[in-house]
């Protein structure tokens, strides 16, 4: 008898409570630097019944209309029913607003490089934002190089929120969630071994209908017939109904859905969370740059895949460490792969930001559905091949 390991990661929609926070503490991040790419913003969101709060530290030149902006994204997400106990037209929008700490300013604006030795490098001009490690990853199970049950997760996540606003089954509501379980064989993705979806939905929509719906519009949709085993399991809805749901049913808060944000649980995580903070946290930037490092590795063939480790110190604008694991999949040395990843990439934050285009309105489109993944973005292009590939001949 075969032995398989299984993985299991999850995804969520745009309508779960604590997205809904995130990506409103990146719409306002994204209409800060739209006007000036020099803001600095730390903008936390919560949500619950009737109401959403605005929170943080914002440095900027520019009029953020937040109660405008929150609006228009609630509705967007397709929160537009007061009978659904959170709607875009009658929520309470609540704000507390003060500036950047001014400690951590000056240390951020003039690296700790630049302060003690006077270097006139201008990526030393910016230090860390804070300190802390951050993770990246990339493998060879799917196309994106992304591990195969947080791409499956997210894949169904989307459809749900595609039928549901195209109508196909239009009495699903904004909340949900999804599960994949896939078995491995030696390392390698063999089939998808349970899946879990949980929907939102009107009061008036049967549990039998709804269960047969989405294992055939959502789930039969979007995993391919090759990955199903007779024996997969189907869980839909198991709880059984879920009319209450979104900030009505569950208070939001930015920043709890890290592991859906990132790799699934398949890598480690430093813990910081992504959205509503600029480029000079770290805990986005490095960690954006640490994916588009590894993306580049695995592009090369360097490896099957490949996890990297960056820290840093806040004020600093050189990282403390720097780590490469390959798990035995690397065609050369780690240590020869570090060293030409050294060469290669500059993981000061202002090079990160330069590198990437981090100081313009790009974070909205990188909320929902995995930050990592997603064609267009910056950090997924895998321009660095041949530079990598020269460094470790």
């Amino acid at each position: 008898m075969k032995q398989y390991e299984l993985f299991t990661s999850e995804s969520v929609t745009e309508g779960h409570p604590d997205k809904v926070c995130d990506l409103i503490a990146d719409t306002i991040l994204d209409a800060a630097l739209k006007d000036d790419p020099d803001s600095r913003i730390a903008c936390e969101v919560c949500a619950t019944t009737g109401m959403v709060m605005v929170m943080g530290e914002f440095t900027t030149e520019t009029y953020i209309d937040i109660p405008h902006l929150v609006r228009g994204v609630v509705r967007g997400i397709g929160y537009t029913d007061a009978s659904y106990g959170f709607d875009c037209d009658t929520c309470a929008v609540l704000t507390s607003i003060d500036e950047q700490s001014k400690d951590i300013s000056e240390s951020v604006t003039s690296a700790l490089e630049k302060r003690e030795s006077g270097s006139n490098d201008r990526y030393d001009v910016v230090g860390a934002g804070d300190q802390g490690m951050m993770f990246g990853y990339a493998c060879n199970e799917t196309k994106e190089l992304m591990p195969l049950p947080i791409m499956l997760a997210h894949a169904l996540t989307k459809k749900l929120a595609e039928v549901r606003k195209n109508g196909t089954l239009g009495y699903l509501r904004p909340d949900g969630k999804a599960q994949v379980t896939v078995a491995y064989e030696n390392g390698k993705p063999a089939f998808v071994h349970t899946v879990v979806v949980s929907a939102q939905h009107s009061r008036d929509v049967s549990t039998d209908k709804l269960r047969a719906d989405i294992t055939e519009k959502v789930i039969k949709a979007v995993i391919d017939e090759s990955l199903l085993r007779k024996d997969t399991k189907f869980f839909v809805n198991p709880s059984g109904r879920f009319v209450i749901g979104g900030p009505h049913g569950d208070t939001g808060v930015t920043g709890r859905k890290i592991i859906v944000d990132t790799y699934g649980g398949m890598c480690p995580h430093g813990g910081g969370a992504f959205s509503g903070k600029d480029a000079t946290k770290v805990d986005r930037s490095a960690s954006y740059y640490a994916r588009y490092v590894c993306k580049n590795i695995v592009a090369a063939h360097l490896a099957d895949k490949v996890q990297l480790q960056v820290a840093y110190a806040i004020g600093k604008a050189a990282p403390v460490s720097l780590n490469i694991n390959t798990f035995g999949t690397g065609k050369i040395d780690d240590a020869k792969i570090l060293a030409a990843v050294e060469k290669v990439f500059d993981f000061r934050p202002a090079a990160i930001i330069e590198s990437l285009g981090l100081d313009r309105p790009v974070f909205a489109a990188s909320t929902n559905y995995g930050h990592f993944g997603k064609e267009g973005a910056s950090w997924e292009r895998t321009d660095k091949t041949d530079l990598l590939i020269k460094e470790t001949k």
